[in-house]
This record gives structure tokens, C-alpha cells and sequence, in this order.
């Protein structure tokens, strides 16, 4: 392939992998802002208005949930700031990664820093779960979102790689020097 067109198409991969991290951390972070809204939706999806008429695990938990939500809301509702905070997180994270969008090379170390994050994930959600009483299955589910982030800083890692052996390579046959 010829590689001016190698160069434009691992760009364009990273850029899209760079998409879906920033599309991923800001849709994960404004959902947490809505919790109880969302909450009384996922219950009344599930045909669940009490813990006795939930239809299964998944359904108990989320009514368990969402009243321990509206009662800690009642009696504290500054104990939502801190889902503020951690959106408030997910979005500041999304926009470093602009900085790859515009210069991939340069800003790779981004794409091995939210990998080593995203494995961090996964201890994280099963040491901190069981600290706090989820459900185990429920962890696995958080841990998931640590695989899903995974895969696009990988792939976008690696073709930041190519992409600068494909540079490098460049360089040589301009100067005349052997790789």
C-alpha cells in the first residue's frame, strides 16, 4: 500500500477509535446525573414497583436501588454531588483525549494511559463491590465497561505504533540511512 495512503488510513482509525473513547466517557458521565430519573424508568420498564412484584434478580436490585436512592436523596441531597462530580470526571477525561484527535503521534501516551485505567477497572469494581455489598454479578458488569474502554485505546495504541514506524520509515528514505 502505498504509504501516504497507509498514513490517512491509520489516521482516520485513530481518530474513530478516539471518537468512540470521547462519545463513550461523555455518555457514561451524563448518565450519571439523572440517577433517580433513570432508575424510576428501569423499574417501571421491569414491571417492578416493589421488591416483592420484582421479577427477578436484576429487577430486585434495581427497585432496592433506586429506594435506598430516593430515601438517601430525602433526607440528603448532597450526597448527589458526588455523582456530579464523578460526570464531571468522565467529561474532563473525554476532552483530554482531543489532544489525540488533532496529533495522534504526539499524544499517544493517552491511549496507554487509559488502558492501564481501564484494567484498574476491574480490581477496582471487585474489591470496592464486595467492600460494599453488590451483587457479584453486578460487578461484572462494571468490570465490563473496563474491557469495552480497553479495546479501542488498544487498537488506537497500535496503530499510533505503525503509524510512527511508518514515520520513521519516511525519515530513513529521505535521509538515505537504513532503518
Amino acid at each position: 500500500m502505498n504509504p501516504r495512503v497507509l498514513e490517512q488510513t491509520l489516521r482516520r482509525r485513530i481518530q474513530w477509535m478516539t471518537w468512540v473513547l470521547i462519545l463513550g466517557l461523555v455518555i457514561a458521565g451524563v448518565t450519571a446525573l439523572p440517577l433517580e430519573k433513570e432508575l424510576d424508568t428501569a423499574a417501571r420498564l421491569l414491571v417492578a414497583s416493589d421488591q416483592a412484584g420484582a421479577s427477578s434478580g436484576f429487577a430486585k436490585w434495581i427497585v432496592i436501588v433506586r429506594d435506598a436512592l430516593h430515601d438517601t436523596y430525602a433526607k440528603y441531597p448532597f450526597m448527589g454531588y458526588g455523582t456530579d462530580w464523578l460526570a464531571f470526571g468522565h467529561i474532563v477525561i473525554a476532552i483530554a483525549f482531543f489532544g489525540a484527535l488533532k496529533h495522534p503521534l504526539r499524544n499517544c501516551w493517552l491511549f496507554t494511559w487509559g488502558m492501564i485505567a481501564c484494567v484498574l477497572v476491574v480490581p477496582w469494581a471487585l474489591i470496592c463491590g464486595e467492600v460494599r455489598g453488590i451483587p457479584v454479578w453486578w460487578r461484572f458488569i462494571d468490570c465490563s465497561f473496563g474491557v469495552a474502554g480497553f479495546v479501542p485505546c488498544w487498537l488506537a495504541a497500535r496503530w499510533c505504533g505503525e503509524l510512527e514506524r511508518l514515520k520513521v520509515a519516511g525519515e530513513n528514505d529521505r535521509s538515505g540511512h537504513l532503518p
